[in-house]
């Protein structure tokens, strides 16, 4: 065992601080108006008189309202009252779900309320100030919006291939040179669009090397999304935010040209739709025990049909968080992911080398029948993997938060050294913290001495049991988030699950050796 330390600076609480939004409604735009005149007030001089008075009956009063995103779902707001001395106030907020809040309020107080919306959405909030003694109230309103990003599932499609000119110029992208690939409006897209995932691979190696995607007009982190050698052929799931021009960057780290392509399962926007929520990973399908499948090698050019809807995951998802492992081929190919009831596209998720082991993640839309299938497009037999890590649904509200790209592990650097064989290494990424039920990571393992896999799952401890010595051995997983032969350096997407409070996340080394571990964040789901 070996405890994890955050770098410093990686702090989630500042991590989306770039997505925080404010809105602001002067008191100008207060509309005062007199209350209906009191009960017993019969006449009509009577009557008039009363409206009179209260028209003339604190003239000030007004509302000043400033608000901000406080989390993916959550509004913090501040009402600014403005009245004459001595009045009895009260404030009633109208969050524009159906839901109000009331409270007290003196001159001159600046009260704050925090909300929550079930759904990611634009709201229109009415916030009114009442003067009962004077007969007078007024009202600001304030439209606003959430910053949470719910996912939409776009069926495989090949945005950019270098080898051939889709999406970009036709021709390799050169060393330590970028090239941008449009996203907003691109096929079905919509303008809105927030983040993108992607499937991306750099093929045509000449020389090791990484790849870094990042938003289109922004700084280069220095974070990498897909790592190779010489003559490999290597993909990697991405989830990155869209930049404001609406396209992202696909960085060439290589002081020598590579060919990259990129395929779209899915997007994300700021509109309702489909939340994630994170599991524990279970194993699905394992060709060579006959789980989940027929035993035996999924033959060349063939598919397998995996049930998942119903099953894994509620009837109600929309799309599956996969990993895919490719193992035991007999020849090199790869292995595409894709819904039921649809033609296997042209794209990959898993390419292999002959007698490799390959994993991948992988997000795929499911088909109507809960089922998702995989591909086989090699010509001869490989055995198939399947591990379900989460799901995508109307009915989760777990809403992405894209961060500042961050790296939060590096045992190279750190005073703990490599992972142990046989060890696991924890890191707390939100403890304390209610409604991260999440994280984006992308983990990386180097310098590996022997054969072996990475596993990732929720730690049942606190930190605080860690350093007092009462913590449970957690038991260790049997799914694997990346595999690898000694001497490779490997990178893999993880949508690692929270845990709940404990924000704690473990990364197991099932080697027989040691191996240097790098975890980068790139977002988190938040359901609050």
């Amino acid at each position: 065992m070996v405890k994890g330390v955050a770098a410093p600076g990686a702090d989630l609480a500042t991590a989306g601080a770039s997505d925080v939004k404010t809105f602001h409604s002067p008191k100008e735009r207060s509309v005062r108006k007199a209350l209906p005149a009191a009960k017993g007030k019969t006449s009509a001089n009577a009557t008039a008189q009363g409206a009179e008075t209260a028209a003339a009956g604190n003239p000030e009063l007004g509302l000043v309202l400033d608000a901000k995103s406080v989390s993916a779902h959550g509004i913090e707001l501040r009402a600014q009252v403005v009245s004459a001395a001595g009045a009895a106030l009260k404030v009633t907020y109208e969050w524009g779900d159906g839901t109000t809040d009331v409270t007290d309020a003196s001159p001159g107080q600046e009260v704050s309320r925090r909300h929550s919306y079930a759904e990611l959405g634009e709201y229109q909030v009415k916030v009114t100030v009442t003067d009962s003694a004077n007969q007078a109230e007024s009202v600001n309103e304030l439209p606003l919006s959430t910053v949470g990003s719910d996912f939409t599932p776009y069926a495989p499609t090949r945005l950019l291939d270098t080898r051939d000119g889709t999406g970009a110029p036709r021709g390799m992208v050169q060393a330590y040179s970028s090239t941008k690939l449009k996203i907003a409006g691109n096929g079905k897209i919509p303008a809105g669009v927030t983040a993108v995932a992607l499937n991306v691979t750099a093929t045509n190696t000449s020389n090791p090397g990484h790849v870094t995607v990042f938003p289109g007009g922004t700084t280069r982190p220095t974070t990498s999304n897909v790592n190779f050698v010489a003559a490999q052929t290597v993909p990697n799931m991405v989830i990155v935010p869209v930049g404001k021009d609406g396209t992202v960057e696909l960085y060439n780290g290589s002081w020598t040209p590579i060919d990259l392509i990129a395929d779209i399962t899915g997007y994300f926007t700021r509109t309702a739709a489909s939340g994630y929520t994170p599991m524990t990973p279970v194993r699905a399908v394992d060709t060579r025990s006959g789980q989940g499948a027929p035993q035996g090698q999924v033959g060349g050019r063939k598919s397998i049909g995996v049930q998942l809807g119903g099953w894994y995951v509620p009837g109600s998802a929309t799309a599956v968080a996969l990993n895919v492992t490719a193992t035991n081929p007999r020849e090199d190919g790869h292995l595409t992911a894709y819904p039921s009831g649809q033609q296997a596209p042209n794209t990959s998720n898993v390419n292999f080398r002959a007698k490799q082991t390959v994993a991948n993640s992988v997000i795929v839309p499911v088909g109507a029948d809960g089922k998702v299938n995989i591909f086989n497009g090699a010509w001869a037999g490989t055995d198939v993997i399947v591990d379900v890590v989460g799901y995508y649904s109307p009915d989760s509200s777990g809403a992405f938060m894209p961060a500042k790209p961050q790296r939060w592990i590096d045992t190279r650097t750190s005073k703990w050294g490599p992972v142990p064989a046989r060890g696991y290494l924890w890191q707390p990424f939100s403890t304390g913290e209610e409604g991260i039920a999440g994280y984006v990571l992308n983990t990386t393992v180097t310098n590996t001495q022997q054969d072996g896999f990475l596993s990732v799952a929720p730690d049942p401890n606190t930190p605080e049991q860690y350093d007092n010595d009462t913590n449970v051995f957690p038991g260790r997983p049997t799914s694997s988030t990346l595999n690898w032969t000694a001497g490779q350096t490997v990178p893999n997407l993880v949508q690692a699950s929270s845990g709940g409070v404990n924000g704690v996340v473990d990364f197991w080394n099932q080697s027989w050796a040691t191996t240097d571990l790098i975890v980068d964040m790139f977002g988190y789901y938040e359901t609050k």
